[in-house]
């Protein structure tokens, strides 16, 4: 690799404020986090990024995800323009 062109890869602890989780992993956001830091479980300090949404919190991924109801859709949207028949 090159020397001096890629952007520094590290540990960073990414924040789900919404669900109050938080976890360990490595980013390139090391140099771009402006020096805020937390204490983590392992007794070292390590750069934070907050997340609005992860996938403790996501809808998704929690069962909590709204059901379009997509049949009723369907029959609202032929009986205002009507059923076309088959080719």
């Amino acid at each position: 690799m090159r020397k001096a062109i890629h952007p520094a890869y590290g540990p960073v602890v990414f924040r789900d404020r919404a669900a109050n989780h938080a976890f360990l992993t490595r980013s390139t956001l090391v140099d771009r986090l402006g020096g805020r830091a937390i204490d983590w479980e392992d007794g070292n300090t390590y750069p934070v990024v907050d997340v609005e949404i992860s996938d403790v919190s996501h809808p998704f991924h929690t069962g909590t995800a709204r059901v379009l109801d997509t049949a009723g859709r369907v029959e609202r949207f032929e009986r205002r323009y009507g059923k076309r028949g088959g080719a």
